[in-house]
């Protein structure tokens, strides 16, 4: 499934379409946060949650950037992609909003205990590759794609980051029988929804 999306056909995406998947993607962010909230309630004693939840939320590791965040402002990183919306234009937002909220619906549905495993496939290794296919595309012209670009670089740096505190290290332990291709499943049709040029 995440070789599913890794392999759109991103190189031929323009800024404008990635706002488009930014779009998108800020409701995939509501849902990580949620998720990890799940999982912080699950395990209210892991300090390695509450590690990454404090990576992720109220964290100033995206500040400063021009029109987001002001020099060590803290805010969740759903909030970065929101802000980071309002710096251009958006096309064909009414409907962008409508799949994303269908797609909340849908993972809101799912098992929590599938929604906190989520976390660990997400970091452990998942988004940063569909973020480094993310990044083949071919034009980030404007504020709001430069916004995003920035924001799938750090979010690689800080998946990949082997040293202790690094997302994936704070996240790996987490796992389920009842697994997370659900969500992941979601995920690819919420992008090819949102841009379905890029799908192979």
């Amino acid at each position: 499934m995440i070789d599913s999306i890794c392999d759109m056909a991103w190189e031929t995406a323009n800024s404008a379409e990635m706002m488009r998947i930014a779009k998108a993607y800020h409701y995939f962010s509501i849902q990580f946060r949620e998720n990890l909230e799940i999982a912080c309630q699950l395990h209210p004693h892991d300090r390695m949650l509450k590690a990454l939840y404090d990576g992720e939320c109220a964290t100033d590791n995206l500040s400063p950037w021009p029109g987001i965040t002001a020099v060590d402002e803290r805010l969740n990183h759903d909030e970065f992609v929101r802000r980071l919306l309002l710096l251009g234009t958006v096309e064909d937002e009414e409907y962008l909003s409508q799949i994303g909220r269908l797609y909340l619906n849908r993972v809101r549905r799912m098992d929590t205990g599938a929604r906190a495993a989520s976390i660990a496939s997400y970091e452990d290794g998942g988004l940063a590759r569909v973020f480094s296919a993310m990044l083949r595309g071919r034009s980030w012209q404007g504020p709001g794609p430069q916004a995003f670009k920035f924001f799938l670089e750090q979010h690689i740096r800080f998946d990949t980051d082997d040293d202790v505190g690094g997302h994936a290290s704070l996240a790996r332990h987490l796992h389920s029988e009842r697994g997370a291709l659900p969500l992941w499943t979601a995920f690819r049709d919420l992008l090819f929804a949102a841009v379905p040029k890029l799908v192979p």
